[in-house]
């Protein structure tokens, strides 16, 4: 009972003052404790069929923290890496889980943000690392099951805190935030609030209270992601993945507080050299997004470890949604994946580099602990439970504590104009109103003379009430003036309509008005070759329409106002028949599944680079099933699809060829 009364009463010292309480998200005067990212290496085995018979390795592992590769300038020698943990050849799933990401876990039930990050070049297994397989289940599998069997213990009936666990899922091409639980969405824009934490609107969330739930929306998101094959890798990711998993705890009891702790898991594309993948078309392009990200990704990194005034977050939509995990809120692993294989020296001594500049870069977690909406309303203390001179002291807080001063005094009824009269006293908070009253008490013992509360003092309530009753004479003199203009527009047109009633009646009439002619349309006309024409004409079953004669009636109206007198004018309107129109269609289409990029470009509308494009969706997607799909190529809008329909059909139609745009 002492300790629920205690709790009482710090609550009431939270709330006086504003009337709504927001726990900070340190203790004031305090800022959190530092946490340096934490940096784990995994090398990978030899590759069956990828190594060769010379292909030695150029990395060695020297105890679980270091390692060493061979140096390119001297082979005599070997730098040395010192990190948080190594893992070699032969180490599991398990033991990378249980050494770097498992200690993680307990950070989020404290309502502490937490991240995950898997770097290294194309092909070195971080993939692998962060799925994994059925039988060698990866970091996020292990960490769901983990996290969901925490949140189950911790919100059990009894205990202090009720959890609920929601994932979304997303994936980074090309610059574009795609949700992978709901494809259709579109480009999502990424938003930061007004306490700095990132937001995606309008992004998924799927809650989940099993590992069945988690399966059941991870699995056929992970088939949306972006993949293609390399050189290097057969399934290739071309987008950086991230699962996003949310855990909110709220507070059974007083004073209910609220929590969320964020988990992010990242499984970021691997950098390419496009000399090794030999990428073309498509594949070029998404190596261009890949590596610009990961660059930007690098600059941010050195800005953090340079202590640098502005760091390029928003350089790009990857460092931009890393801003928590690099030098912001959140508890962070990098886990680094390289390849053993000499003919990855460098991108191997790329990835080494950029995990030791990773390793000093500094976050500051801290707890995200807040009221629930219900309880920030005023708190009413009742009667039974009255506090005492100091705690009273404590509750009122300090803006109560110098109303007693003449210094505070002015300011304080100042700050009590600003209420209006009419607001009722029932509806205003009892510590709202006693001190009100108690302000009142001392207006009235300082010689105010009665003056009401919340009123004005009387020099400045004389000045306002003389400028109110000079506004309203002015008013009044508008008003009259007002009324003598009315007066005189109906005396001007009574004596108006007076003059047209006795008017002579062989006055003339007013000519009617004559309308202007509405301008006429460019005539336009299809013109076919002479020798097609004569061909076309020959055969007996040829039906040709390509100009059609059609009268159009024109009315004119005639001074008199009498009946409009019509007049046909002839014009050229362009019909073609189906056939000629079905065939030019499955001209283009013929082109477009069977033409290469040299053909494409005899399509108006069409250039090198939008060939180039057509060329390379044909080869991911297959042939096209019908002209309209050129809408789904990557730089072909709807617009530029109707210009493109309008400036071929109608020239293959007649059997010409169109030039190059």
């Amino acid at each position: 009972g002492l300790r629920a009364q205690r709790r009482r009463r710090e609550m009431a010292a939270a709330t006086s003052g504003n009337g709504r309480c927001l726990l900070s998200k340190v203790r004031a005067g305090r800022r959190p404790p530092p946490a340096r990212v934490r940096v784990a290496v995994r090398l990978r085995p030899f590759v069956d069929g990828i190594a060769g018979a010379n292909d030695t390795p150029c990395v060695r592992g020297l105890d679980s923290c270091s390692l060493e590769i061979s140096n390119w300038r001297n082979h005599q020698e070997t730098l040395k890496y010192q990190f948080d943990a190594f893992y070699g050849e032969r180490s599991s799933q398990q033991d990378i889980y249980a050494g770097s990401v498992q200690p993680i876990l307990r950070h989020l039930l404290e309502g502490q943000n937490a991240s995950v990050l898997a770097y290294g070049p194309t092909g070195a297994g971080k993939t692998h690392t962060m799925l994994g397989s059925p039988e060698q289940p990866g970091v996020i599998p292990r960490a769901l099951m983990d996290l969901l069997q925490l949140t189950r213990e911790e919100g059990a009936e009894g205990r202090p805190w009720a959890l609920s666990v929601t994932m979304s899922y997303l994936e980074i091409y090309q610059e574009k935030v795609l949700d992978l639980l709901d494809p259709a969405s579109g480009d999502l824009v990424i938003r930061e609030d007004c306490r700095g934490n990132i937001l995606i609107p309008g992004l998924t969330q799927k809650p989940i209270t099993g590992f069945a739930d988690f399966e059941r929306h991870f699995l056929p998101a992970s088939r949306n992601r972006t993949v293609g094959a390399t050189r290097l890798n057969q399934r290739s990711s071309r987008s950086h993945a991230v699962l996003l998993v949310k855990v909110d705890q709220r507070e059974r009891l007083a004073p209910f507080r609220q929590r969320e702790g964020k988990l992010y898991l990242i499984d970021l594309a691997g950098s390419e050299d496009n000399r090794r993948t030999g990428n073309k078309g498509l594949r070029l392009k998404e190596s261009g997004a890949i590596n610009t990200s990961l660059f930007v990704l690098g600059k941010v990194v050195d800005a953090l470890n340079q202590g640098l005034p502005r760091v390029p977050y928003r350089d790009s939509k990857l460092t931009r949604l890393l801003q928590d995990s690099l030098g912001g809120s959140a508890h962070s692993i990098l886990i680094a994946n390289i390849a053993p294989e000499r003919r990855f020296y460098l991108d191997t001594v790329t990835a080494l580099n950029f995990a030791a500049r990773s390793k000093e870069v500094i976050n500051r977690p801290f707890t995200n602990e807040s009221l629930q909406p219900h309880v920030l309303a005023p708190v009413r203390l009742s009667q039974k439970e009255p506090l005492g001179p100091t705690e009273a002291k404590r509750a009122r807080g300090p803006e109560e504590e110098e109303i007693g001063s003449p210094e505070s005094l002015a300011a304080s009824a100042s700050d009590t104009q600003k209420l209006s009269p009419l607001q009722k006293l029932s509806n205003i908070d009892p510590a709202m109103l006693e001190r009100l009253l108690s302000l009142d008490r001392l207006l009235g013992s300082q010689g105010s003379q009665g003056t009401p509360l919340l009123s004005t003092p009387r020099r400045e309530r004389m000045v306002l009430m003389k400028t109110v009753e000079e506004k309203d004479l002015e008013i009044e003199r508008l008003k009259v003036k007002q009324k003598e203009l009315e007066a005189k527009v109906l005396a001007q047109e009574a004596a108006d309509l007076k003059e047209k009633e006795n008017c002579s009646p062989t006055m003339l009439r007013p000519l009617a008005h004559r309308t202007a002619p509405v301008a006429k349309p460019l005539k336009k006309a299809v013109v076919m070759p002479l020798q097609l024409l004569q061909e076309q004409a020959a055969s007996p079953n040829t039906e040709i329409h390509i100009l059609k004669k059609k009268g159009r009636k024109r009315k004119l109206e005639s001074l008199d106002a009498s009946e409009p007198e019509e007049k046909a004018e002839d014009c050229w309107e362009p019909q073609i028949s189906p056939e000629l129109l079905a065939h030019g269609r499955q001209k283009i289409l013929d082109l477009l599944n069977k033409g290469s990029a040299r053909d494409l470009r005899s399509l108006q509308r069409i250039g090198q680079k939008k060939a180039q494009l057509i060329v390379g969706w044909r080869e991911l997607h297959g042939p096209f099933s019908q002209v309209e799909d050129l809408e789904r190529v990557e730089g072909i809008s709807g617009k530029q699809m109707e210009s493109f329909l309008k400036a071929n059909i109608l020239g293959l139609a007649a059997g010409q060829r169109c030039g190059p745009s």
